[in-house]
């Protein structure tokens, strides 16, 4: 199966180290002082050096890349279950994250202004709604959707639980997008949010095991 996916696992591992040739054309402009880490404010509050930030940071997301998708088709049982629209989103989320992460990087290290704490969220709450929308046609797997001991154990469980949570991501992704427009002080609900996208589904889910929901 890992041969069915090379082609775009060697196209989505180039865009990946892309940010490294935009890196040597903007070398002599940048400080040798690179930021790498931003709080909730959206302010830097981690610095590495410029070799690290160039080329490192490009590196170490390839690597995560390969890692995952060949561990998965590699070790996951189910893993003829990966197959499909839903996998091949996932094997793009990691140079799309790329990409974003090192332009905010290199545009913040360059002096601009990047309102960091708007854009990365709504870039989260945009995956979250791309993914509920295609929750519902996910099938049993060890790698992708919600894993749970009877999630896993019971393909009615899994396929409730998916259908139901399709929709409670969506709703969620937005939220989280709306507050980010809204501004930092509905942290809280764009927090509550994200922890909703995870625990409903899973009680749901837990519901139809202990056969509370019919």
């Amino acid at each position: 199966m890992l041969k069915k996916y090379s082609k775009t696992l060697i196209i989505t591992t180039v865009v990946i180290l892309l940010p490294m040739l935009a890196g040597l054309i903007l070398w002599s402009r940048l400080p040798e002082q690179f930021p790498i880490h931003f709080n909730a404010a959206g302010e830097v509050d981690g610095y590495a050096g410029k070799v690290f930030g160039v080329f490192g940071l490009p590196l170490i997301l390839a690597a995560i890349q390969w890692l995952c998708v060949v561990g998965s088709l590699k070790m996951d049982p189910k893993a003829e279950n990966l197959e499909g629209k839903m996998f091949s989103l996932v094997l793009w989320i990691t140079p799309v994250l790329s990409i974003v992460m090192h332009a905010l990087v290199y545009c913040t290290a360059l002096g601009m202004n990047m309102n960091v704490q708007i854009i990365l969220p709504l870039l989260i709450g945009l995956l979250v709604v791309i993914i509920g929308n295609w929750l519902p046609k996910c099938k049993p797997t060890w790698t992708l959707g919600i894993k749970l001991p009877w999630t896993l154990a019971d393909e009615e469980n899994w396929n409730r639980t998916h259908r139901f949570a399709g929709p409670v991501w969506v709703v969620c992704g937005m939220v989280v997008m709306l507050c980010a427009l809204l501004g930092g002080s509905f942290l809280w609900l764009m927090a509550a949010a994200v922890v909703a996208a995870v625990a409903v589904p899973a009680v749901y889910s837990w519901l139809l095991f202990k056969g509370r929901i019919k």
